[in-house]
Parts: C-alpha cells; structure tokens; sequence
C-alpha cells in the first residue's frame, strides 16, 4: 500500500499536535513534522531532501512568513509538493490569495475527521481537492459540455476576470462603473448560470477555461 507523508504548518501549537494525532490515525499517512510558521519550513526543506513530503497543511495567519508567501514559494521551489490550506479564514479573498498562491484544496479547521482524511487522499493520489460542486463543474468544462451550453455577455467576461482578482464585490462595481446592487445581480446570475455557491467556484471556472489567466 501507497504511503505519504505529511507536514503541519500551525503557529497554534495544541492544534497543532491535535492535527497531527488525527492524521497519524488515517491509514495511508505520516505525519514527518510540525512547523510554527513558513521559515520554520523553508528552512526544513533545505535542510534535507528527507525533509520534503507529499502534502503540506497550511496555516494562513502565522507571524515571520504567513501561509500564502509560503504556499507561494513551495509552488517555485517544490512544485511536486501538495499545498492544502487548513484554517480558520473562509472569506473569499484569502481563499483566492491562497489558490493563486499554488494551494490545490482549502478546508477549515472546524471540517470533520472523515473529510479531512477524503480530501488528504484526493490530493495525494490526484493531486487536487474541491468541494463536490467545484469537481463536477470542472468534469463538465473538461468534458466540453459547459462550453457548448454556456454563452457569456461582455459585461460578465469582465466580471469574472475582476473576480479573480483581489478585489471586493464593491471595488468592482467601483471599476466597473456600475452599482454593488447590478454586480450583485451578475454575481447571482452566474453563480446559477454556473452551478456554483460561491467565489471560489466562479473562479475555478474561469481559470479551467481560460477566462482569466494567473
């Protein structure tokens, strides 16, 4: 059987060391060790190629260098590395910082055991993790049939190229030089139109299909 290696980066030690018992009780995963923050890692890594796993589980907010500059440098330096987030943020931007950044799943700390060990063996044997509605979109736009179904005006183009960005709902309609109540509605339309519930998933959706480039 396949085994992978994990690491956890957490500034919050008792959590920490929580996470790391839970994941040393899935079957087909190690944990090899905890950091406090990015540098801690960074430093690891160079260390030792011993020191390099399969994935890595990000915090976001910790002091020295955070969870999106260390997701960033993981995704130059060791593309091969699996980054999923695991934290307590779950407002849009800080998702979308942390996908561009390289991270390839995003769960929250408060996410069950069982998901948490669905989603580690996703990556490793896939090499990503989304939510149900964000995977079957992507199987669709893969598969071709979203694109022949779909037709989008000039003015949702642009609305979703400035979602990719890290812009707020408001600053856009700012841009856009229309009304947060107008952009409220484009938002609502494709969130349908796509079947998606979220930020996230109107991204991943231009991304896949080229709408907006990183």
């Amino acid at each position: 059987m396949t085994h992978f290696s994990v690491v956890i980066v957490d500034d919050h030690t008792l959590l920490s060391q929580a996470i790391q018992g839970m994941v040393d009780t899935f079957e087909k995963f190690t944990v090899l060790y905890t950091c406090k923050n990015g540098q801690e890692l960074v430093e690891k890594f160079s260390n030792s190629q011993k020191h390099i796993p399969d994935v890595v589980l990000m915090d976001i907010n910790m002091p020295i260098m955070n969870g999106i500059e260390t997701t960033a440098w993981i995704s130059k330096v060791h593309p091969n590395v699996n980054v999923m987030a695991l934290s307590v943020e779950d407002d849009d931007i800080t998702v979308l910082k942390m996908l561009k950044a390289g991270a390839i799943g995003y769960l929250l700390k408060d996410t069950e055991k069982a998901i948490l060990e669905k989603a580690l063996i996703e990556i490793a044997e896939t090499g990503f993790y989304h939510s149900k509605n964000v995977t079957n979109l992507l199987m669709k736009s893969v598969s071709g049939n979203i694109e022949k179904e779909l037709t989008f005006k000039e003015r949702e183009l642009a609305f979703m190229k400035l979602s990719c960005t890290e812009l707020t709902y408001k600053e856009i309609a700012h841009k856009m030089c229309l009304s947060p109540k107008t952009i409220d509605g484009y938002r609502n339309d494709l969130f349908v139109k796509l079947n998606v519930k979220n930020r996230v998933g109107l991204v991943m959706y231009a991304i896949k299909n080229k709408i907006y480039t990183l």
